[in-house]
């Protein structure tokens, strides 16, 4: 089952692998040592998984994720563009996720989350935010993607299903560029306004002009196009932005 273990057979018994809490549904006794070692390496950071053949315990394993580089600036830039909340959404055990949060400065943790789970998250997030963007690049992510305001998956390192629901797509997969596309997005959106702007006006004078008789047909496709030119060179704009 999903985030909860994997079960196959082996030598005609079963084998399990998957959390150590739920160790006492496939043993009938759980050395309570194993709790307290697995609790220890959850405290660590570290993802801990058990390993059990019929109702033999073969151990634990430890695995912790490596940080993505500068995803701490990355996350105090953001904060500095005005996001207002960053949640980590994450199948991991609330231990491990809040000790990866404490250290690259994520203000909430959502922890223990089957796929169905985050997109409850999402839509409680745009209910509370309104405007809610979410990165993933798995397939278990997809579902959330499609439920936030703004989906984004990493380009080189996201599933298929991922690349296709998200609403944008980050080509090198750096989550430092992250930043630079909400500043991106937004200068868009004010150059997309401005430009609406320039030609409902342009229009509106060019009517009122003709209606009165003080802009001849040589006129008007003048001002018309040339306002055409000065919309597109404002867009060029956006080649200067950094």
């Amino acid at each position: 089952m999903t985030v909860r273990g994997i079960q196959a057979e082996y030598l005609g018994q079963p084998i399990w692998i998957g959390q150590p809490s739920k160790l006492n549904q496939h043993l009938s006794n759980v050395d309570p040592y194993i709790m307290v070692q697995a609790d220890f390496l959850a405290r660590q950071g570290k993802t801990t998984m058990a390993v059990a053949h019929g109702e033999k315990l073969l151990g634990l394993l430890a695995v912790s994720d490596t940080i993505r580089p500068n995803i701490e600036s990355t996350i105090d830039e953001l904060s500095e563009l005005g996001i207002a909340h960053t949640v980590m959404l994450t199948g991991d055990n609330q231990q491990v996720a809040q000790h990866i949060a404490d250290q690259v400065g994520v203000n909430e943790v959502r922890a223990g989350l089957l796929p169905e789970d985050k997109v409850s998250a999402v839509q409680e997030l745009v209910e509370q935010y309104q405007e809610t963007a979410m990165v993933g690049d798995g397939v278990n992510d997809a579902p959330a993607l499609a439920q936030a305001t703004v989906g984004i998956a990493l380009g080189g390192a996201s599933t298929d299903v991922a690349l296709e629901t998200a609403d944008v797509v980050l080509m090198a997969d750096d989550l430092s560029r992250l930043p630079f596309s909400v500043g991106l997005g937004r200068a868009t959106r004010g150059l997309i306004l401005q430009n609406l702007v320039i030609a409902l006006g342009v229009i509106a004078f060019l009517m009122i002009a003709a209606l009165s008789g003080l802009a001849g047909l040589g006129f008007t496709v003048i001002i018309h196009e040339g306002s055409t030119l000065l919309v597109a060179l404002n867009a060029l704009r956006l080649l200067r932005y950094s």
